[in-house]
């Protein structure tokens, strides 16, 4: 599995296929029922039974990829230590400590050292995120109430 500094965005010709071959597998998708289903791999004439939920991840990953978006797949259990966590927050490591001791973030400690799962530092992410929405909101609405978009 790469880890987070592997990966690269897809190049203009990978997603010019996964968009070919996400359009073919949503299509066929939508006449499959839930369960396993078998795919062929023409080259080698293999048949391989694969679980639904995994084309269906399959289609997802194509997407992405089709919109030059790079891909990463992560257990969701995963553990991840403070340097990961703050890498993934863009944040120093010792930020990161303060905001887990300020209980921001949820972590585990093993003898002297922190883990934090992976989901728990995806959703402090996106909170954050839609809190600098808000505010970015609220100032565009402030500078137009004062007249700084006014020509």
């Amino acid at each position: 599995m790469n880890i987070l500094e592997e990966i690269q965005r897809p190049t203009k010709s990978e997603q010019k296929v996964a968009n070919a071959s996400y359009a073919r597998l949503a299509a066929a998708l939508s006449q499959i029922q839930a369960g396993d289903t078998e795919i062929e791999i023409e080259e080698t004439n293999d048949r391989i039974k694969i679980p639904y939920k995994a084309l269906m991840l399959l289609g997802d990953i194509l997407k992405a990829m089709g919109e030059g978006k790079p891909i990463s797949i992560v257990p969701v259990a995963t553990e991840v230590t403070t340097q990961k966590a703050a890498e993934i927050l863009g944040c120093s490591r010792p930020h990161l400590v303060k905001l887990l001791e300020e209980g921001q973030i949820e972590y585990t400690k093993i003898g002297k050292h922190r883990r934090i799962r992976f989901e728990d530092v995806v959703k402090y992410k996106q909170i954050k995120k839609e809190e600098q929405k808000k505010h970015i909101i609220e100032i565009m609405n402030v500078d137009e109430e004062t007249g700084l978009y006014d020509s």
